[in-house]
């Protein structure tokens, strides 16, 4: 891992002298006016937002689910620490910016970006004043619905197409987080995401149910544009990378094209086989 680190450190900085930096344009921040004129325009009151949530359909995950694929910030405990620990990093810098929407994308398949988008959400969800949201974007491999077991035939897509309610494309875990994914794949999933009505239809579920973080689980980088048709729509990245698959140019090539739409958070190593006897957490318990 300190190889790894080593080696983006230094891509970053040969990047960064390579252009002077008035040359530089700063990442571009997610334009809000529309979003907050649509708040504006109708601003529900609290009980409104509550109902709201308490419509969505509940869903419920079964101990065979959770262990089979992962989900191990459920619980909390030992298991859950470095997801905790990351959605603790998450969510001071989120606050610090004003931020609210989230992407997670990888460099290509395989790397656990699901995974991960699931178990933040999940440790999200145990901080009852959150009001978490995971959405699924990956239209042309959806997975969600399959790794919790979701029978409903929840089309994502549709709702950000404006072609129908969020209320019926979506499931609530617990009171504070609302699950939306896509049953079935989709050919033309960069046209819709990169279609005018998306950033509508954002702005109404944010106006409806006000949610305190978006996550987005976005389509791999290097094998579709669909991610570079919804980049400018958020307000950070954090790209997952996998730790015996994904190479430092990919890495680097993947933070050059986000930075060029929208925020780059941070770089996640996943399925890191041994991380040394300093990252045990026994200690503490």
């Amino acid at each position: 891992m300190e190889k790894i680190q080593s080696a983006l450190a230094k891509a970053r900085a040969e990047r960064g002298s390579a252009t002077p930096a008035s040359d530089r344009a700063a990442a571009p921040t997610l334009d809000r006016a529309a979003v907050a004129a649509a708040v504006a325009s109708q601003p529900g009151p609290q009980a409104e937002v509550q109902d709201a949530w308490a419509e969505l359909a509940e869903l419920t995950l079964s101990p065979r689910t959770i262990k089979r694929n992962r989900i191990v910030a459920l619980s909390g405990g030992r298991d859950a620490t470095g997801i905790d620990m990351m959605r603790t990093r998450v969510l001071q810098q989120m606050r610090d910016n004003g931020w609210r929407r989230l992407a997670i994308t990888s460099p290509t398949a395989a790397c656990g970006k699901s995974t991960i988008a699931m178990n933040l959400a999940m440790s999200l969800q145990r901080q009852p004043d959150l009001r978490t949201m995971l959405l699924e974007l990956d239209w042309r491999r959806p997975s969600i619905s399959r790794m919790l077991e979701i029978d409903n035939q929840l089309q994502f897509g549709k709702v950000l197409g404006g072609e129908a309610a969020f209320a019926d494309n979506a499931l609530r875990y617990g009171d504070n987080l609302a699950i939306a994914s896509n049953q079935t794949p989709l050919s033309d999933a960069a046209e819709l995401l990169g279609s005018p009505k998306v950033p509508q239809s954002l702005a109404r579920i944010e106006a409806d149910y006000a949610p305190d973080i978006m996550i987005f689980d976005t389509p791999p980088m290097l094998v579709t544009d669909d991610m570079m048709a919804f980049a400018r729509h958020v307000d950070c990245v954090l790209l997952v990378a996998g730790a015996e698959s994904t190479s430092v140019k990919e890495i680097d090539l993947c933070e050059q094209e986000l930075a060029s739409q929208t925020n780059v958070m941070g770089v996640v190593l996943n399925k890191c086989r041994y991380m040394g006897a300093g990252y045990d957490y026994g200690y503490y318990e």
